[in-house]
């Protein structure tokens, strides 16, 4: 029960931080006005955000689930899983602040950190058990992950004003879908893992929402990869491995 009750407080503390960092907010500066000082083009509209609502109510799914079904798995299992967990929520609160207060070198530290502990989560997992309480919730939180830390790295080298090697910032971030279209139907094709998909698509339309006609050519990309992730579903034959 204590294990139970230390996962439920580290959601509901993460989940405390991410609500005063959307009422207060945080250094009175909401995470769309940081990102939005800097021309990033792989960066999808405010409103994509809100995945983390969803995300947070999936996690508290996930721990009564958790607390329910814990006599099918051996206690080792149990124990890591609820310490990879703890650290997952703590590291995201973290994210959250430190984003707010622009500490962007500690940013890419804890989101690496954290995608590094969730894919460790997500692997405690068999291959292909994706069932909606098990390892759905942590799916999306990996594929934020994963999004995340892409979004980051673009934020940090623009902010470092780096050459790009000559590429145009529209080049770039057509690079960056394409790489993160090329990581998800990994996912699809190994794993099976509709949920971690469908992030990438909600991501990829938000992009393209956020870029409009204004940046035609990455937006035609966004939609582009989401057609061909979406496709992928019927299309790809899953790995027998």
């Amino acid at each position: 029960m204590l294990r139970i009750i230390t996962m439920a407080l580290s959601l509901l503390f993460t989940i405390t931080v991410y609500v005063i960092s959307i009422s207060i907010p945080f250094n009175n500066l909401t995470a769309a006005e940081i990102m939005n000082r800097l021309p990033i083009l792989f960066t999808p509209a405010s409103y994509v955000l809100a995945i983390w609502v969803f995300i947070y109510i999936l996690l508290g799914g996930w721990i009564y689930n958790f607390w329910r079904t814990q006599v099918n798995y051996n206690k080792a299992i149990l124990n890591i899983r609820a310490i990879l967990f703890i650290f997952i929520t703590l590291l995201n609160s973290i994210m959250i602040y430190s984003w707010h207060y622009e500490f962007f070198n500690l940013e890419f530290i804890v989101i690496l950190s954290m995608l590094l502990l969730t894919a460790a989560l997500y692997f405690t997992y068999p291959k292909r058990e994706n069932h909606f309480w098990d390892r759905v919730p942590i799916s999306l939180l990996f594929g934020c992950s994963v999004i995340s830390l892409i979004e980051l790295i673009n934020y940090l080298l623009t902010f470092h004003e780096w050459s790009g090697w000559g590429l145009s910032n529209s080049l770039w971030a057509v690079i960056y879908l394409t790489v993160s279209t090329a990581i998800a139907l990994h996912f699809l094709y190994h794993y099976r893992d509709i949920a971690f998909n469908a992030v990438f698509i909600w991501v990829f339309i938000g992009i393209a929402v956020k870029n409009g006609f204004d940046e035609l050519f990455v937006s035609t990309a966004a939609l582009f990869l989401t057609a061909v992730i979406g496709a992928s579903f019927y299309l790809l034959k899953p790995s027998e491995k």
